[in-house]
């Protein structure tokens, strides 16, 4: 067996008008995430991490935005489609940090990590703000960063 990590990041701006989606869970917002399909930053993170350590990409390789069978597709759905072509790897944690100024997400931490883990199995979530920085500070959008560690058969 050998264990192999890879990371992930992934940033979307607010928009009016649409769900904001983290790890699979509707949290109660003004404002969702802008993107072609539910714009889940934390599950797209995710994603990235788990093809970074199976060395299979990234994904907009397997999920492009460009074609319309992906436009609203559920996150946590293409995690699970991601996980099936993991080739036999196993999952053997992810690590996750949402950063992101309003709302808070701590009342919804525990969904959020237990949608997340019904896929992914060990998953832990964080979350953090800007500090009034950047893009995340002002309230302009959200990012996600995730590490996954993988063992290989």
């Amino acid at each position: 067996m050998s264990a192999r990590s890879g990371i992930g990041i992934d940033s979307h701006a607010f928009a009016a008008g649409r769900p904001l989606i983290l790890g699979g869970v509707e949290i109660p917002h003004d404002r969702g995430l802008a993107g072609h399909s539910d714009a889940d930053v934390l599950s797209h993170a995710i994603a990235d991490a788990l093809l970074g350590a199976a060395g299979l990409g990234d994904i907009g390789l397997h999920f492009p935005d460009t074609d319309p069978a992906y436009a609203g597709a559920d996150s946590i759905e293409l995690l699970r489609e991601i996980v099936r072509r993991l080739d036999g790897a196993e999952v053997v944690h992810v690590d996750a940090t949402v950063m992101m100024e309003r709302p808070k997400l701590a009342p919804h931490r525990d969904a959020i990590r237990a949608s997340l883990a019904a896929v992914l199995g060990s998953v832990n979530v964080k979350a953090t703000t800007g500090a009034g920085m950047g893009f995340v500070g002002r309230g302009e959008g959200a990012a996600a960063l995730a590490v996954a560690t993988l063992y290989e058969r």
